[in-house]
């Protein structure tokens, strides 16, 4: 159907107040927007209410929501931490991939699949959803913890891997024998490397004196991100890769220049605007009609993708060394299969290698587990906190990955958690008036960045009731931490109690409204950093300012 502009401009205008209320309602219900937003593209689509004829301009506002969502990510990851995460990511990445895919595979075949229709099933079920991924983590302020770091990565391995085994079955389709492939493989490798190289020299010698320029008007520094992500994500898409592999690499080209930080926070509004349409158009895009028969094997399936796939993650983190929680975090982010699942589906459907009812399966365990695994990621600490026990199996004895930076046992006034800006300068100020600190943090980076700065560091989990038992508590004065999120410093304070801490315990909270549960829960006292730091300036300004007095 062809749409005049004032019937698109309507059409826009029902969809976004349809997104308004539903997104309202689930808000007031206490549900994951992401949820909200995936159910009003099944209203509006053709499987209920088939209001929605524009099509292309909301795929059209989609692609530009994702291509702004992999820069934004991208503008994160700077070259050391891509240096860092690099091979873990790619170990796990591909292993995930690989026994995912056996084990699925096997299952398919236990479900009386023929064996191409059961391995089309297996690698959809091996691939999630990296936009949905990092919308969460954004939301979650998760993207720069170190499970956030290691999941990007690996979901980033497995966007790669997604397209090389799409370009790999077109061209087994279209030539129909390995010659096909083997140069379609080979043209990707040598364009990819050209690419890549291209962008490294325009991050050498053009990128930086560029944005000198256009930061003297911060419209137009913004106004060319935006063109550079959509630009280089179109780019990776004409030379065979995803145009989310095109836009990544445009926010990581940006990434060292000292504008990253500006830039990511002027489009934050814009990318969470543009993916309402992504949501949208990945309901509007499941067929309801084709579900109805494959409910049983959708639901063991998914069970597997739910359960199997964390498990996974969670056995490859823990042999390379990495804690249960690191493991776990990382882990619920392969908890659902992509949108990439029902493009692939979709393609070997167009290509004759499997019916109607194979890919109504593949579109009803991506209904499942993607509002699944909302749900599993948001509430992902708490669900740690029950299930934690019986983890122990998933981390080995000398978590050598994330161990401590110093093992002696040493005698210290102040351990304190948070080594952020507000932590940091709660340090320094401590220092000075000659109080003997511990530093603890569960980001690496931070960890190395306080290195030498004249007191002790060690890397470590608050929210971790194990990791307590390693810190010199007896002699501490003060547990203090600069860490914001209520969950966990409430998991912190359990934790003292249970190990017998008998000092004096400071928190951290965002509103005041915290304050009497956290209190309740046995702080001494409760820092609010805005609201003391305010109260501690108009002090400041009463005693040094005579005509105030």
């Amino acid at each position: 159907m062809t749409s005049t502009f004032a019937d698109v401009f309507t059409e826009m205008a029902v969809l976004l107040l349809v997104a308004a209320v539903v997104g309202a309602i689930g808000v007031r219900l206490r549900q994951p927007l992401i949820v909200a937003f995936i159910a009003v593209g099944i209203l509006v689509g053709p499987s209920v209410f088939g209001w929605v004829s524009a099509n292309d301009q909301v795929d059209l506002l989609a692609k530009l929501g994702i291509a702004l969502l992999l820069f934004v990510v991208g503008l994160k990851l700077d070259l050391h931490i891509i240096r860092s995460m690099g091979p873990v990511a790619l170990a796990t990445g591909l292993g995930q991939v690989f026994f995912t895919s056996v084990v699925g595979y096997f299952i398919a075949i236990a479900l009386g699949m023929t064996p191409v229709t059961a391995l089309y099933v297996a690698v959809a079920l091996t691939f999630s959803s990296t936009i949905i991924i990092v919308k969460l983590l954004s939301d979650k302020r998760e993207v720069d913890a170190l499970h956030g770091r290691i999941a990007i990565g690996f979901l980033i391995v497995q966007d790669i891997v997604v397209v090389l085994v799409m370009i790999g079955l077109t061209a087994l389709g279209e030539a129909g024998d390995t010659v096909g492939l083997g140069k379609e493989a080979l043209a990707v490798l040598i364009k990819g490397g050209l690419f890549i190289i291209f962008i490294g020299l325009l991050m050498r010698y053009v990128l930086t004196p560029l944005l000198h320029q256009l930061a003297r008007s911060p419209e137009l520094l913004v106004l060319f991100a935006i063109a550079w992500a959509v630009a280089l994500g179109a780019a990776g898409g004409h030379l065979g890769f995803s145009k989310e592999v095109g836009a990544f690499l445009a926010g990581v080209s940006l990434a060292s220049t000292p504008y990253r930080e500006v830039i990511g926070a002027r489009l934050v509004s814009l990318r969470d605007f543009l993916l309402l349409f992504f949501f949208i158009d990945l309901g509007a895009g499941l067929d309801l009609a084709m579900l109805g028969t494959q409910v049983v094997p959708a639901i063991l399936l998914s069970l597997f993708v739910l359960i199997g796939n964390p498990l996974i993650v969670m056995v490859i983190l823990g042999a390379m060394g990495y804690r249960k929680r690191t493991g776990f975090l990382a882990g619920l982010t392969v908890a659902q299969i992509s949108e990439f699942s029902l493009i692939l589906g979709a393609l070997g459907l167009s290509l004759g290698h499997i019916d109607a009812a194979t890919m109504g399966l593949i579109t009803l365990v991506g209904l499942i587990t993607i509002s699944a695994s909302t749900y599993m990621i948001l509430y992902s600490h708490p669900l740690y906190e029950k299930i934690s026990p019986w983890l122990g199996v998933f981390e080995r004895k000398r978590a050598y990955r994330e161990e401590d930076q110093n093992t002696q046992e040493s005698e210290y006034d102040v351990i304190l958690f948070g080594l952020g800006r507000f932590g940091t300068r709660i340090a320094r100020e401590l220092r000075q008036r000659g109080h003997r600190v511990l530093g603890v943090d569960f980001d690496p980076e931070l960890v190395h960045r306080q290195e030498g700065h004249g007191y002790t560091v060690r890397y470590g989990d608050a929210e971790d009731p194990e990791f307590l038992i390693t810190l010199p508590l007896k002699k501490a004065k003060w547990v203090l931490s600069s860490l914001r999120e209520t969950p966990v410093n409430l998991a912190l304070l359990h934790g003292l109690r249970e190990q017998g801490y008998r000092g004096q315990i400071a928190v951290t909270a965002h509103f005041s409204q915290n304050i009497e549960q956290l209190k309740k829960a046995g702080a001494d006292k409760v820092l609010i950093p805005y609201a003391d730091a305010a109260a501690e300036a108009v002090d400041n300004l009463f005693d040094t300012t005579p005509s105030l007095k």
